[in-house]
């Protein structure tokens, strides 16, 4: 049977194609719009306040959110919109400011004093969720997730 041999010019061919793909741009990730819709609100006073947690370790810490969205209440009703957030895994948490807060303030037996939500609305009776209980998948699609405040 005799051996199939490819040409030395064309080896080198590709020997210097190869590098120079490496020098071109990643193509850019692909991202969709994330629209998160917050229901429940006691009063329409205040704002209501998302954050954007990309994993565990920033989970619930407002200053380490990937990307913060304030929207104002409509009849119960806020919206968050995030914009095109990139493919991957999070979770989102929210609280209602009534009087402008910054962060969630917490009362007796660390119970928020503030309506929160998230993702997933998860349980909270014996306190906030963890990271796994409240992440979703984010793809190249729209996508509107719809979180309950609780009291």
């Amino acid at each position: 049977m005799p051996k199939l041999s490819i040409p030395m010019q064309r080896n080198k061919g590709v020997l210097i194609c190869v590098p120079l793909l490496t020098l071109l741009p990643a193509p850019p990730a692909l991202s969709g719009p994330l629209t998160v819709e917050i229901s429940q609100a006691r009063s329409d006073s205040g704002v209501v306040r998302c954050g954007l947690f990309a994993d565990a370790d920033s989970w619930r810490v407002e200053e380490r959110a990937l990307h913060g969205v304030e929207a104002s209440i409509r009849r119960g009703k806020a919206r968050c919109d995030f914009g095109d957030v990139p493919q991957g895994e999070y979770a989102v948490a929210v609280f209602h400011a009534q009087q402008g807060e910054t962060k969630v303030e917490y009362g007796f037996l660390g119970k928020p004093r503030q309506g929160v939500g998230f993702s997933n609305n998860p349980s909270i009776t014996f306190g906030a969720p963890d990271f796994d209980a409240a992440k979703f998948n984010v793809d190249s699609q729209a996508q509107t997730i719809e979180i309950t405040l609780k009291y």
